[in-house]
């Protein structure tokens, strides 16, 4: 079950399945399932800081507790 988060993260960020950011009338749009190309990079940022905030905190966590 420990190999789910990379999925949940995948659907949760798909670009316009739950939510689209920007979205092509408002500022967010849901469920619209129309994805334009500033809203993948938005998405692909977004995807971007949590990937690289999950690697620094494993890399803090393996140095605190010494694991290998």
């Amino acid at each position: 079950m420990a190999d789910w988060g990379p999925v949940v993260l995948f659907v949760v960020l798909t670009p316009g399945l739950l939510f689209q950011i920007p979205g092509k009338g408002r500022v967010m749009e849901l469920r619209n399932m129309q994805t334009s190309g500033a809203s993948i990079v938005v998405h692909a940022i977004i995807r971007f800081g949590l990937i690289t905030i999950f690697l620094i905190a494993i890399g803090f966590f393996r140095i605190c507790f010494k694991i290998v």
